[in-house]
């Protein structure tokens, strides 16, 4: 269902038919145009209308409505899911990350192994630390102490799935995405209460983990908002929190990291210095390369607005006077015996124009790709 617009509800107030009470102010905006701007925001109440006809009431109580519900799990910390309103990221944002949940039976032999495998499990990728998200308590030995315990790990509790939220069977394959599917696109397209619940799929213990993998990460893509696995596997983990972190970004705020100077092996006067936007993943790409060789080196972050090279250099994000900034900046000239700065060779074109505007430096141009870093730093001859 498309979102109102500010003209589509100023047609149904008294100003657009030049009527009696038009801009009258009681509503305390100044005319029925800025009133209806506002409410097609949600900035303001429609009460805030005394002209407001129903109509207008009915239609505005729909669309405001959420097409699926939010529901937290967990007693003290807390994990939500659903509330997601548009059926592809491009046409907004996703807002809430499918749920990651390991089922743990505490009658089993093996319960405190594997819970404490869950509750040490962690991986870092592009600046954030993720954790599995939901731990589901089964069997006779629940404890107030054990749900603390758990909690104070950063990770939910359930001890039952809330009615609220509608199992997706896993059957077959073809089934399963249809089902995901349907009850997504109608939730969104309606917002019919019977298809507003999220969903959830159950993974029983199953012994092809490739399979596993597989089918859980299209169910990510469409559209459980929460997955529980009988089977702990750190590798399948790993695989659906980076496919997650790359699916439930917003598409209209770039991944950047702070721009500054950032070192590597602790470098010394024989450092090698390179130079970059501050895009998340360009950042990590090279940076991983550079912890990896065995010599100390800096790289220099320019303020890039959270754009890759080619990106940057296009949208002028990445200038000679951007980077001569960053490099004055950086208070390296002094911290080094060679005055290199090795820039990506996809930035080959504002050699000279760097050179210009940093004349203390000798410009060199780089690799194009991160992983020829290794290679290109054993070639040197400094």
């Amino acid at each position: 269902m498309a979102e109102l617009s500010g003209l589509q509800v100023f047609k149904y107030l008294p100003a657009s038919k030049k009527a009696e009470n038009s801009n009258c102010k009681k509503c305390g905006c100044p005319t029925c145009m800025a009133f209806a701007l506002k409410l097609a925001k949600t900035q303001v109440e429609i009460d805030l209308c005394p002209y407001a006809p129903e109509e207008l009431k009915e239609i505005f109580s729909q669309n405001i409505k959420k097409a699926q519900k939010e529901i937290l799990l967990g007693s003290t910390h807390k994990t939500k899911v659903g509330g997601e309103e548009v059926l592809f990221r491009h046409d907004k944002t996703f807002l809430t990350p499918t749920a990651l949940c390991i089922a743990i039976n505490t009658d089993c032999s093996d319960f405190e192994n594997k819970l404490e495998q869950v509750l040490n499990f962690e991986i870092t990728r592009i600046n954030e630390t993720f954790k599995i998200d939901v731990i589901y308590l089964k069997g006779s030995k629940i404890t107030p102490k054990l749900i603390e315990k758990i909690e104070a790990c950063g990770i939910s509790t359930i001890t039952e799935i809330p009615q609220e939220m509608k199992e997706v069977k896993e059957e077959t394959f073809a089934q399963t995405v249809e089902t995901l599917t349907l009850t997504r696109r109608t939730a969104i397209e309606t917002k019919a209460e019977e298809f507003s619940n999220p969903t959830y799929v159950y993974f029983k213990h199953q012994e092809n983990l490739y399979d596993l993998c597989a089918k859980a990460s299209y169910y990510l893509c469409k559209y459980a908002n929460m997955i529980i696995f009988e089977d702990f596997c750190k590798e399948i983990l790993c695989s659906l929190l980076t496919l997650r972190q790359n699916i439930f970004t917003d598409p209209q705020k770039p991944l950047q990291i702070e721009p500054k100077v950032y070192e590597f092996n602790n470098p010394d006067e024989n450092a090698i210095i390179f130079l970059t936007t501050n895009f998340a993943l360009t950042y990590f790409a090279v940076a991983n390369e550079l912890e990896a060789i065995d010599r100390g080196s800096y790289l220099i972050v320019t303020p890039s607005e959270g754009m890759s090279v080619l990106t940057a250099w296009s949208a002028e994000k990445i200038t000679a006077k951007i980077a001569a900034k960053a490099v004055e900046d950086s208070g390296l000239y002094n911290k080094v015996k060679v005055k290199k700065i090795f820039i990506p060779g996809l930035l080959a074109d504002m050699k000279d124009e760097l050179q210009a505007a940093i004349p203390n430096f000798e410009i060199c141009i780089g690799t194009t790709e991160a992983y020829l870093m290794s290679d290109f730093v054993k070639q040197l001859d400094f």
